[in-house]
């Protein structure tokens, strides 16, 4: 069987996932102008473009594969590799609901409109921030797929504090604005779905 096949598969599965969550973003942007009625807003280092540089030295270990684990036992890759596309195709799935279902109260900066509304539904029935949360899974599921112990150590060490530290700021000022909020964080996980509710 002919493995470089299905690193070909794993290149194009993983340049569409870039290409549909960039595409989002850019999305996100060009609508987040159109709406300036801020209520509070509160900056934070944690944004698109430091989440953009955690995606390119992400990138360039696997790229260059610093960190690679050999391993020459096709079933066992073939195994993950499916298992990786799962997880990947559902990041996706993920994101882009979340994007939907958080329409215009989606900002780059941590930020309450005047007309903000609490998403409850959906995916965000399932994780509280469907965003990070997909990235995540993402980060996670392509160094496995590439068998890079350092990415993945990056998006543990890394990542998920960076998200953890955004998605406590957000929560701050959504507690604050929502009274029923404290009441759907018990409920519903941060970025893995809660096992017992």
């Amino acid at each position: 069987m002919n493995f470089l096949l299905f690193e070909v598969i794993n290149a194009i599965i993983l340049g569409l996932a870039v290409l549909v969550i960039f595409t989002a973003i850019l999305i996100n942007f060009i609508e987040s102008r159109t709406i300036s009625q801020t209520k509070k807003e509160k900056k934070s280092i944690v944004e698109t473009g430091t989440m953009i540089l955690f995606f390119l030295f992400f990138y360039a270990i696997i790229r260059f594969r610093i960190g690679n684990i050999p391993n020459n036992d096709i079933p066992f890759r073939l195994s993950l590799m499916f298992i990786c596309w799962i997880i990947i195709i559902l990041g996706i799935y993920f994101n882009i609901k979340g994007r939907f279902a958080l329409g215009k109260n989606w900002a780059n900066q941590i930020r309450i409109y005047k007309k903000q509304t609490f998403v409850t539904n959906g995916v965000y029935g399932i994780v509280r921030h469907p965003l990070y949360a997909s990235l995540i899974w993402m980060f996670y599921a392509a160094s496995i797929l590439y068998l890079n112990y350092i990415a993945f150590l990056m998006n543990t060490l890394i990542f998920i504090p960076f998200m953890y530290y955004r998605a406590k700021q957000e929560e701050q000022m959504l507690r604050q604005q929502f009274k029923n909020y404290k009441e759907y964080a018990n409920k519903v996980g941060m970025f893995f779905p809660k096992l017992k509710r």
